[in-house]
């Protein structure tokens, strides 16, 4: 009799705008790439990953809230998003900070025991601290086939339509503005890759693309 083994369940939380949300899109394709199981629940999740949103104070705020919720649910989370890209002035309130004379990663200062941060657009990163804290199960069947889920991956949104990100950041400095500091300079995609993205996402049954 074979023995099976069941796939560590990581639950997710996606917070913010379409960006954020494409971001979110691209973690959980790689991740069920991988043979992880995803659910929008905190309990009986192996792990948490949120992706936080840092442009206005009620989205800090939410966001803040949920990682806290999970922690104390869960314990074990992990961060990304623009959120996690924010810092404190050094020393705010610890003379050791102030003595290193460094900034401070907000989250951390706020939420110590999280087990990683990352910015946005940081697919790599987050499961580089998967791996870490969560192994990835192995599966000699599936690890033999690149690309499961196609040019397109996993999407979020109905399946009528779909956001198709072009573009990251922003060149401008607007005293209004904080993306620049969260989300870097624009980046563009080539235009390659978009067209390839499209035509998956046409392929797929989506008939309107919202392009961000």
């Amino acid at each position: 009799m074979s023995e099976t083994t069941t796939p560590p369940r990581i639950g997710f939380v996606s917070l913010g705008c379409p960006k954020a949300l494409t971001d979110s899109e691209l973690i959980l394709t790689q991740l069920s790439a991988e043979g992880y199981q995803t659910s929008k629940t905190f309990e009986g999740a192996d792990l948490v990953i949120v992706n936080t949103c840092g442009f206005i104070d009620d989205a800090v705020k939410e966001s803040l809230d949920t990682i806290g919720e999970a922690l104390t649910v869960n314990g074990k989370v992990i961060v990304t998003g623009c959120l996690g890209a924010k810092t404190i002035a050094a020393g705010a309130d610890r003379a050791d900070a102030g003595a290193r004379n460094e900034p401070e990663n907000l989250i951390k200062h706020l939420h110590p025991s999280v087990l990683a941060v990352t910015g946005p657009h940081a697919t790599q990163e987050v499961m580089d601290a998967v791996h870490r804290h969560l192994p990835k199960p192995h599966d000699p069947f599936l690890d033999l086939v690149p690309g499961v889920f196609g040019e397109a991956g996993l999407k979020l949104t109905p399946r009528h339509y779909a956001y198709l990100k072009i573009s990251e950041g922003c060149n401008h400095r607007c005293t209004f503005c904080i993306i620049p500091s969260m989300r870097g300079d624009l980046v563009s995609r080539p235009i390659g890759e978009v067209l390839k993205e499209a035509r998956a996402l046409f392929e797929g049954g989506v008939k309107e693309l919202l392009i961000i």
